[in-house]
């Protein structure tokens, strides 16, 4: 019996390695071994885009419709997307002298089977697909490949497709700065600074407009870390601008355009664009809060979908966009694009999330698909970044960080106060983050700012996920040890994760016990932390372990985000939401006052004496 349940356990444990590299998925494009291609150009075969030039109204995302016909027709033949639109060899060296570069070395930004669209091109040679493109700083060009992803042959090349103007700015995102009544706007371009002056043109709405300069940032191929982000995942990422405006009145809405002042004396500029200023800390009025983890991207015209690796992250982004009056500010925490060193992939993203991250500030948190690789200090020593070794994310991005490349930062809204960590880095007792930390949890006025938030990647707390419970742990290995006294000491209301792609929601809970038997109204002192686990944004699923445990109240299989509301410093709704539909499925509230935050529990006060 001891050995068949020894055989039982090893099972157990590799089918939950196994789901955790499924739901983790692997990068699409690295299926493509464009670097093994080999040219098999045929006269008879051809590749046609259309219209050539795009974005002629000011458009930064557009449809093309590519034709094709091959004298050979197979089921595995397909058609890659490549930008810039001259994927040879010469745009893309060798690292070693010695070693002759391969024939293609760049892989394409998307791709889709030959017959997706077209079930009779194996009989007649002829398709066609609908593909969006989106403004990208280069041309295009579109290619039809036989044999398949393992030993592609380069079988016809399409004309240039172009944006009319390749270089402008777009995609803005908004974050919170580094005091409460600051907003940074960054977004790229294909300007360097020895080509244009990055600006904004930004003020009160309906009032006076000033402009204010930005700051550039960009990185090198020998920036990054190592394959496939130095190799054929590899691209010009154009130049980052950030810009910081400061002294904002709280609640006002403020009106913005991205410009760039060529040296020529022209001007080119964005769209305009507008957000609402963040309330001051303590301010009592509503406030509304989404968060989720995991969600990548997607492909509206189905590109890039091997093995459904991101099904639910456009239902994500339509949800919010379709409530974002009722939102008002985002935090994605962790798992970002999955570019996976594909670089890209990230401005798919940014794309994807604009009408979102333009009208409020998109926060972040780092996670092992953004920061992890081995030798390069990450607490985590794997290859999950694709060699990005968190480059892309903290240039992209800004956060509130005081050292972007440490991704632990504090930030304030309102009655509101969030604590994000990085799991990707040391958090345990006696480092700096650890320190970090509690002086984030510790320096809150819970009577200005009750509501207490602590924001991670990883499960530093408590998940039922399959990988954790074979592991014995029920979320990362020594975290809760390390780090639940911290939220008990500072009466953490709820600590949220996500890397395990599902939801889930514990009772309140210290040192593994419900420390109330509530479910849906929490009255009074909490006692404990709710834990949250929503990383079901948009990656493939992972599943529950079948074990029961008595703080896990719900659990759901599907895609989802969570929203909290405060509506003022005494109560506070939570609430999941299914990307689906956007319905709620689990919510609870809490009501309390502020002498309830103030009571003692187990482990939240110092001891005391009676002695005089």
């Amino acid at each position: 019996m001891k050995g068949l349940r020894m055989i039982m356990w090893t099972i157990l444990l590799v089918l939950a390695i196994l789901h955790r590299a499924s739901s983790h998925g692997i990068q699409p494009l690295s299926r493509i071994a464009i670097h093994k291609a080999t040219l098999a150009l045929d006269n008879l075969a051809y590749v046609k885009a259309s219209p050539t030039v795009l974005g002629l109204n000011g458009q930064n995302t557009e449809w093309v419709t590519v034709e094709y016909s091959s004298p050979n027709p197979s089921m595995d033949d397909w058609i890659g997307v490549f930008s810039p639109a001259n994927f040879s060899a010469s745009t893309c060296p060798a690292e070693n002298p010695r070693v002759y570069p391969p024939l293609l070395c760049s892989a394409p930004i998307k791709f889709r089977y030959a017959n997706y669209t077209s079930p009779d091109y194996k009989v007649n040679g002829k398709g066609s697909l609908k593909l969006q493109l989106i403004n990208q700083r280069s041309d295009f060009s579109f290619a039809l490949f036989s044999n398949g992803f393992l030993n592609p042959k380069l079988v016809a090349v399409s004309n240039t497709v172009s944006f009319a103007n390749p270089n402008a700015p777009v995609y803005p995102r908004l974050a919170q700065g580094k005091q409460w009544d600051e907003m940074t706007v960054t977004w790229t371009s294909g300007y360097g600074i020895d080509e244009a002056e990055p600006f904004v043109q930004w003020g009160p709405k309906g009032g006076h407009q000033q402009h204010s300069p930005a700051v550039t940032l960009t990185f090198e191929r020998s920036s990054v870390c190592g394959a496939p982000a130095r190799t054929v995942g590899w691209r010009d990422p154009g130049y980052i601008h950030t810009i910081f405006l400061k002294e904002l009145w709280p609640n006002r809405v403020y009106t913005y355009k991205l410009g760039h002042r060529l040296f020529n004396s022209t001007y080119v500029w964005s769209k305009e664009y507008q957000f609402r200023a963040s309330p001051f800390p303590g301010q009592n009025s509503l406030q509304r809060v989404v968060i989720f983890g995991d969600m990548g991207k997607d492909e509206a015209d189905g590109s890039n979908e091997y093995n459904n690796f991101q099904r639910g992250s456009l239902n994500t982004t339509k949800q919010l966009i379709k409530d974002l009056k009722n939102i008002d500010i985002v935090f994605h925490i962790g798992d970002i694009f999955y570019a996976n060193g594909y670089i890209s992939q990230r401005d798919q993203f940014t794309a994807q999330i604009e009408p979102i991250a333009s009208a409020v500030p998109y926060m972040l948190a780092s996670g092992n698909h953004e920061r992890d690789w081995p030798g390069t200090g990450s607490f985590y020593e794997n290859n999950d970044s694709g060699g990005e070794c968190g480059v892309l994310a903290e240039t992209m991005f800004f956060v509130p960080a005081e050292n972007r490349a440490k991704y632990w930062y504090s930030t304030d809204y309102g009655m509101f106060r969030f604590c994000i960590a990085d799991s990707e880095h040391d958090w345990r007792e006696g480092t700096e983050q650890y320190k970090f930390i509690e002086h984030c949890l510790a320096s809150v006025d819970r009577q200005k700012q009750p509501w207490l938030v602590f924001l991670a990647h990883r499960v530093l707390g408590y998940s039922s996920d399959l990988s954790y419970a074979v592991e014995g742990s029920f979320g990362e290995p020594m975290a809760k040890e390390n780090l639940q006294k911290l939220w008990q000491k500072y009466k953490v209301d709820i600590a949220i994760y996500g890397h395990a792609h599902n939801y889930e929601r514990t009772c309140p809970i210290y040192e593994n016990q419900c420390t109330d038997n509530e479910k849906r109204y929490y009255k009074g002192t909490l006692k404990g932390t709710i834990h949250v686990v929503a990383g079901g944004a948009g990656a493939s699923l992972s599943p529950f372990t079948t074990l029961k445990t008595k703080w896990s109240l719900f659990r759901d299989y599907d895609y989802g985000f969570v929203k909290l509301t405060a509506f003022d410093h005494s109560n506070l709704l939570f609430e999941y939401k299914k990307s689906s539909d956007g319905k709620v499925y689990d919510s609870f509230r809490i009501s309390r006052d502020y002498r309830d935050i103030l009571a003692c529990t187990v482990d939240s006060c110092p001891p005391t004496t009676l002695a005089s």
